[in-house]
């Protein structure tokens, strides 16, 4: 299996449906404190939503117990990314407009119950970890600086944690086809949001 191979499988094992652009990599590591910075807002915006999900449904025991923790772990992530920019005498930018994110959030139901609701929140939640994953592979692969792949590296187990994670709590909470078929819409349309995008290498997503 090629080096294209491995990518495309695993693309298809977290079930996007579209691969990264490789030369993403390479524009990334061109300013490390843009990507750094974006990464660590990133973060800081994976444990807010964490957070919202409590505050939104705290009647959903399990998912407050299972999200509790990934609150602690994303702003320790937030943390990491501090001190990597500060390991590099660099500095953290402002935090800019996410259109990835954004597209995702219109793309979302506003209508129907409050289960259907927070089908659409975990389900993008998951989504934005799957791609997030895969983007953190390609950095602990390519980019050309050990410490930033081993750095990347762990970053990228446990978005893929946290991408399952979302996933079974969705099934948890809502009819399983349901799910499924949900699931595969929002699939399609992230191929077709990351497809319109322009390719930036300051950008997480």
């Amino acid at each position: 299996m090629d080096q294209a191979e491995k990518e495309l499988y695993t693309v298809r094992m977290l079930g996007l449906k579209l691969p990264t652009d490789p030369r993403w990599v390479n524009l990334a590591e061109m300013d490390l404190a843009e990507i750094l910075t974006d990464h660590a807002y990133c973060e800081q915006k994976a444990a807010t939503s964490c957070i919202s999900l409590i505050q939104g449904y705290p009647d959903k025991e399990e998912m407050v117990r299972e999200l509790a923790p990934i609150v602690t772990e994303e702003w320790g992530h937030f943390r990491l990314v501090l001190a990597e920019l500060d390991r590099r005498n660099l500095k953290l930018g402002r935090q800019r407009k996410d259109e990835y994110v954004n597209q995702l959030l219109n793309f979302q139901q506003k209508s129907g119950s409050r289960e259907d609701r927070l089908l659409e929140k975990l389900l993008t939640c998951a989504l934005i970890e799957a791609r997030s994953c895969e983007r953190f592979r390609l950095l602990s692969l390519h980019i050309n600086d050990a410490h930033l792949q081993d750095f990347y590296h762990k970053f990228m187990v446990s978005e893929a944690g946290h991408y399952r994670l979302f996933i079974d709590l969705a099934k948890l909470y809502n009819d399983e086809t349901l799910v499924r078929e949900r699931w595969q819409a929002y699939l399609q349309e992230e191929a077709r949001i990351l497809d319109g995008l322009s390719l930036r290498g300051d950008r997480m997503h």
